[in-house]
């Protein structure tokens, strides 16, 4: 199934985990997480469930000032 991570497209296999797709996508702590513009617990990762056509956003906390 195909998936998109930061508006790239990722091919995975079915019941794929946002765990799963954090590891494919190559995600280094610290991040948020969101699944079709809702926010995902870093607890519900490896529950949380992806179905074809899905989008994550991964962000990293930007340091400035």
């Amino acid at each position: 199934m195909n998936i998109h991570i930061n508006h790239r497209v990722f091919d995975l296999p079915d019941a794929t985990t946002v765990t799963d797709a954090l590891a494919a996508f190559g995600a280094k702590p610290p991040f948020a997480v969101a699944l079709n513009g809702q926010f995902v617990a870093r607890g519900e990762h490896a529950t949380k469930t992806l179905v074809a056509g899905d989008k994550l956003d991964v962000v990293s906390p930007v340091a400035g000032g």
